[in-house]
């Protein structure tokens, strides 16, 4: 039996393959992918109220006694003395506790340059939202892309490579190499354990970028 038709058939899907692949790794170089997410929720500064106290009623003072009313053994002189009348407490104003009225932010950090030449811009911002839930915001963010880019919280304060991420939360894959971009938290991340967020590279196993997250003041 001839083989050599077979042969042929596997080399043109190996080399179909190999270019599948490799256009998979290389083109997200040479290509942007552009997105511009919105915030979830309307973006304000918090409020403060202040509660003022019901005014309590006012003592209502004691009638003075009259002459005919005062016992025999009472001098005129102190039955005519006036009568002390209770003065009135004012209201107290009780301050309430600042309620925030929308998004509070945590923590924020700028991009910065990953190994390899990668290039980084913008600002990541830890948010606190109304309903108690946690994100992650890009704004004014540019990257180098890449393939099988993952956005990640690590413990490390200040990632320079791959081998520095520590412990590390995925919060899956980047959006988009350029634009405003949202990254829900599940409801059981300890934030006060992550100390940056990176962009990794699973497929080079490389860094693309990392924020060193600092309280906002």
């Amino acid at each position: 039996m001839n083989k050599r038709p077979l042969l042929i058939v596997g080399g043109l899907v190996g080399l179909i393959i190999v270019g599948v692949v490799g256009w998979w790794l290389i083109s997200p170089i040479f290509v942007d992918r552009t997105v511009d997410e919105e915030f979830p929720v309307a973006l304000s500064s918090p409020e403060t109220a202040a509660q003022v106290a019901t005014p309590e009623p006012t003592p209502t003072a004691e009638p003075t006694a009259t002459m005919e009313e005062v016992a025999p053994d009472v001098t005129a002189a102190e039955a005519a003395a006036p009568t002390e009348v209770p003065t009135a407490v004012p209201p107290t104003e009780v301050p309430l506790t600042p309620t925030p009225s929308g998004p509070v932010a945590l923590s924020l950090g700028q991009f910065q340059n990953g190994e390899r030449d990668y290039e980084a811009t913008g600002t990541a911002t830890l948010y606190q939202l109304p309903d108690g839930s946690h994100l992650l915001r890009f704004e004014e963010f540019e990257a180098t892309n890449g393939p099988d880019l993952r956005v990640m919280l690590v413990t490390n304060p200040n990632p320079t490579s791959s081998a520095d991420k520590g412990e590390f939360i995925d919060l899956g894959v980047l959006k988009g190499n350029v634009g405003n971009q949202n990254y829900e938290i599940a409801a059981d991340v300890d934030l006060s354990q992550y100390q940056s967020v990176i962009i990794y590279c699973r497929a080079f196993s490389a860094l693309f970028a990392s924020a060193t997250l600092n309280p906002a003041t």
